[in-house]
């Protein structure tokens, strides 16, 4: 490198030259950096995907079955999608890879600030009021539990009348059954499968009271070799129609009537349109509309009407719960028609659907 020797001279030699030189460097770098955190203040609140912090934003925590169960998990996440595309709310959700992560998830959310921050399934019942206790200015929402009437006010509790919805699904597989043998299989044992259970079975009553159902619980919501276990015991045994409300459990279901014959074993699915499972052996879905109740209550939120404190529920007279658009392809007319003429009836009140066991026996169908 050649230096001027007169520019040189100007300093105290070589040695003070150099020294200059890293204090201009430092001058630079610390320059830089200033510039870099006067351009950042110009973005203050974007995250790494650009979604500005500020803009209303929802969180969705799923249970164990995780976002991709063909089930109430996903349903919420396209509500959650919903509510990206058509009102811009900065919507992420985290998967529960086991019950321990409920809280850091819910926690994770909180800390961040979120708007909303949804707990989807019963099983979040024991955890959303002890977080939401710990961050009261947070607002929190649960699917599937009224938290047992005691809501806390930064919390809105959606429950569902899904023993009304399951009900038409026994009228279809009641009607649709050639043994008189149809099954149920469950998730895990609880009050609220409990009025899959019962409504099921009061619409199996109510279309063939001749029909036996067959129940069966896995303990679980993703043990999908379970379900294919329990749904080929039942099958074996002269059932040829299985309704499920099993989360991911449900797949074990419909991976085994796949292997059967056609038009003569047959599956239900729950929570969305799962005939894609397996389109040559559904008969029908309970259609449970966890999407439309996420993104209108967190519309609510988002418009300052927050119902905290209080149960939001949901059945089908508010066509939050029903038959899949697809059931057409395999049910006839004559069964289609019984179902409307059944459900009319429920909406009208002439029909009480039992959700417990106790209802059940009382039921007279």
């Amino acid at each position: 490198m050649n230096i001027d020797s007169g520019f040189v001279a100007n300093f105290k030699g070589v040695k003070e030259f150099m020294k200059r030189i890293r204090w201009v460097s430092l001058l630079l770098c610390a320059f830089l950096v200033l510039a870099a955190v006067g351009c950042g203040s110009g973005q203050e609140g974007q995250d790494q995907q650009g979604n500005h912090q500020d803009a209303f934003s929802a969180g969705m925590v799923t249970d164990t079955g995780g976002v991709n169960d063909e089930s109430f998990n996903q349903t919420a996440w396209e509500g959650m999608k919903r509510l990206e595309k058509e009102l811009g709310v900065d919507s992420k959700y985290l998967e529960s890879k086991r019950d321990a992560d409920y809280v850091p998830n819910l926690t994770r959310f909180a800390r961040e600030g979120r708007d909303i921050i949804w707990g989807i399934g019963f099983k979040f019942e024991n955890v959303i009021p002890q977080v939401a206790n710990q961050f009261k200015d947070a607002k929190f929402g649960i699917v599937d539990s009224n938290l047992g009437g005691e809501i806390p006010p930064n919390v809105v509790a959606v429950t569902f009348k899904e023993h009304e919805g399951s009900f038409l699904m026994g009228v279809i597989a009641g009607s649709m059954t050639k043994t008189d043998k149809v099954g149920f299989i469950g998730g895990i044992s609880s009050p609220l499968i409990k009025k899959f259970e019962v409504g099921f079975r009061a619409g199996v009553k109510a279309a063939n009271p001749d029909a036996e159902v067959k129940v069966a619980y896995a303990e679980s919501f993703d043990d999908v070799a379970k379900g294919r276990s329990l749904a080929q015991n039942m099958y074996n045994n002269d059932v040829d129609v299985i309704y499920h409300a099993a989360g991911g459990v449900g797949k074990g279901l419909f991976n085994e009537v796949k292997t059967r014959e056609q038009g003569k074993y047959w599956a239900i699915g729950v929570d969305m349109d799962q005939s894609a499972l397996a389109p040559d052996h559904t008969l029908s879905s309970m259609i449970k509309r966890v999407d439309v109740a996420v993104f209108e209550v967190t519309k609510q939120v988002k418009e300052g009407k927050f119902p905290g404190g209080e149960e939001v529920e949901l059945g089908l007279q508010d066509d939050a719960v029903g038959i899949a658009e697809t059931t057409s392809k395999h049910v006839p007319e004559k069964v289609l028609k019984k179902v409307e003429e059944f459900k009319q009836k429920i909406v009208d009140g002439e029909i009480k659907v039992p959700s417990t066991e106790e209802e059940f026996k009382s039921f007279k169908g």
